[in-house]
């Protein structure tokens, strides 16, 4: 019996350090994968396909679409982004732990279509401390940051069908939690049965 794949599934406002989060998680779990999303958006300078992205025209995506191929998509700033569902699929079914960093839109679209992910949003400590965070950037206009102060309060209130909620207060605390969480559910008694197996080598 071959141990199957964990589907992790992170979302967070802008600013709450998701994306210091899944840097830190491959560190400490380099075997796990990040999902590589199909776009329509044109490559830039330095990006691979098949590893940064799967770069499609805009017909091949919607022929995607209507091929229900996607496990979740959408239109970002005139563009296209989608996660295929062969892509959850065969990682699931050849035991490798995929991580899809995505917005709450595109996970409530994954949880509808494709069962058996873990869900976990990241939530800044208040929203004082995550407009500190926009503002100490120093690369976005005060209008830019309003509008992302009032996109988070939306997407915070998403929050509640996760699976889990981690406060970045402390950075290594947060990542203490997000592994436990992996680790948790990498110990799951239906992933652990290849090991069982071999015990006895059935």
């Amino acid at each position: 019996m071959k141990r199957e794949g964990l589907i992790l599934i992170l979302s967070a406002p802008s600013g709450a350090g998701k994306t210091s989060l899944c840097r830190e998680l491959f560190k400490t779990f380099p075997d796990m994968r990040e999902s590589i999303s199909f776009t329509t958006r044109t490559p830039r300078v330095g990006e691979v396909d098949g590893v940064d992205y799967f770069f499609v025209t805009e017909q091949e995506f919607k022929s995607m679409i209507d091929d229900d191929a996607f496990a979740e998509w959408a239109v970002v700033h005139g563009n296209m982004y989608g996660t295929a569902l062969k892509t959850l699929e065969e990682a699931r079914k050849n035991g490798i732990d995929l991580v899809l960093d995505i917005d709450c839109q595109g996970a409530l679209k994954l949880k509808e279509q494709f069962d058996g992910g873990v869900y976990v949003f990241i939530l800044p400590p208040s929203m004082d401390e995550l407009r500190r965070r926009l503002e100490s950037r120093s690369s976005d206009s005060q209008e830019v940051i309003e509008l992302r102060i009032d996109k988070a309060a939306d997407e915070i209130k998403e929050s509640r069908w996760y699976d889990y909620i981690i406060i970045n207060d402390n950075f290594e605390t947060a990542c203490s939690e997000l592994s436990s969480i992996v680790i948790a559910h990498r110990r799951k008694t239906f992933r652990m049965m290849e090991q069982v197996g071999k015990l006895f080598d059935i």
